[in-house]
C-alpha cells in the first residue's frame, strides 16, 4: 500500500489531523495551507509541507511519512530543509515532523543532527504509540487504520463508520471522511468485491462514496467495451457467413461457365446451353471464347 500517497491525501482534505496528531489545536488548519514544494536545482522534493496563510508568527511544518527503514532519512531531510530555506528565506519559523507506523522502522541515525531532536524541532510520531482508537479523535483514529493488521482493519473500519455517522455533522464532511475510510480498504484489500464494500458501508452510503461511483463507471465503460468486443465478433462470425455464401454462390456460377465449351462441343445451341445452365445467352458466349 503506498502510505505516504494516503497520508499526503489525508492532511490536504483534513489538515485539522496533522495538527492533533502534533498536540495542537485542530483549529490552526485554517491558518495553513498543505502542498508539495520543488527544491529548484536538485534532485530534492519535500511531498508535504504546511505553509502558513498569514502571518509569520506561524511556524512552517515539514512532514516526512516513512513507513520504511531508511538510515538516510535525517540526513536527507535536513539537507532539503536547509536548502528550502536558503532558497525562499522565509521570515517563519520552522518545524519538522515524522511519521512512522512504529519504532522498529525509525532505523536513521540522529548523532549528526542531535540538537534538532533534543530541541523538540524535529519530531517522531510513532502511530502504534497513540492509544487506542476508540479513545482517540475520529481523524487520528482513521490515520492508524493505516497501520491495522487485515485481521482486525475491517471491524475498526465499521467502528470508524459508526463515528463518522454520530460524531460528524456536516454532511458534506461526513460523506469526505467515509470516502477517505473506504480509499484506504482500497489500498488494504485491492480484492475486495463491491458487495462487500456495501455490506460495510450500508446501501445508500456506499452508492456515495468514490470507490462505488468509480466502480460503477468502470462498469458501465467495461459494458461497453464487451458491447463493442461482442458487435465485432457477430460482425466477424456473420462475415465468414457471407464469405462462405459467396464463394458457394461463385463456385457454382464458375462451374457453369467451365460446363459451356464442352457443352457446345457436344453439338447444344448457344440458347439451349443458356437456358439449361440458367445463363444469359451473352455469358454463354464469353464462356465460349
Amino acid at each position: 500500500m503506498k502510505t505516504d500517497i494516503i497520508f499526503y491525501r489525508l492532511f490536504q482534505e483534513f489538515p485539522d489531523i496533522f495538527f492533533e496528531l502534533i498536540g495542537n489545536p485542530p483549529e490552526e488548519a485554517s491558518l495553513y495551507q498543505f502542498s508539495s514544494v520543488e527544491i529548484k536545482q536538485t534532485a530534492f522534493r519535500i511531498d508535504g509541507v504546511f505553509l502558513p496563510t498569514q502571518g509569520s508568527e506561524n511556524p512552517i511544518y515539514f512532514v516526512e511519512v516513512q513507513f520504511q527503514a531508511d538510515g538516510e532519512i535525517y540526513s536527507r531531510l535536513i539537507a532539503e530543509i536547509c536548502l528550502y530555506l536558503r532558497q525562499n528565506q522565509p521570515s517563519n519559523d520552522w518545524g519538522a515532523v515524522v511519521l512512522y507506523p512504529n519504532r522498529n522502522v525509525d532505523t536513521g541515525d540522529i548523532k549528526h543532527y542531535r540538537e534538532f531532536f533534543t530541541s523538540g524541532r524535529v519530531r517522531r510520531i510513532y502511530l502504534d504509540e497513540l492509544g487506542e482508537g476508540a479513545s482517540l479523535p475520529i481523524g487520528i483514529a482513521t490515520a492508524k487504520l493505516v497501520i491495522a493488521t487485515d485481521d482486525i482493519a475491517i471491524a475498526q473500519a465499521r467502528v470508524l463508520i459508526d463515528r463518522t455517522k454520530s460524531e460528524i455533522s456536516s454532511p458534506p464532511k461526513q460523506q469526505q471522511l467515509l470516502q477517505f475510510i473506504e480509499t484506504i480498504l482500497a489500498y488494504k484489500f485491492p480484492t475486495m468485491s463491491r458487495e462487500e464494500m456495501e455490506e460495510m458501508f450500508g446501501l445508500s452510503e456506499l452508492k456515495q462514496t468514490r470507490f462505488y461511483q468509480e466502480a460503477f463507471q468502470e462498469g458501465v465503460e467495461q459494458g461497453k467495451v464487451q458491447g463493442i468486443e461482442q458487435g465485432r465478433v457477430q460482425g466477424i462470425e456473420q462475415g465468414k457467413v457471407q464469405g462462405i455464401e459467396q464463394g458457394r454462390v461463385q463456385g457454382i456460377e464458375q462451374g457453369k461457365l467451365k460446363a459451356v465449351p464442352a457443352m457446345l462441343a457436344a453439338g447444344l445451341t448457344v440458347e439451349q446451353v443458356a437456358q439449361a445452365l440458367d445463363l444469359s445467352v451473352e455469358g454463354v458466349r464469353q464462356a465460349a471464347q
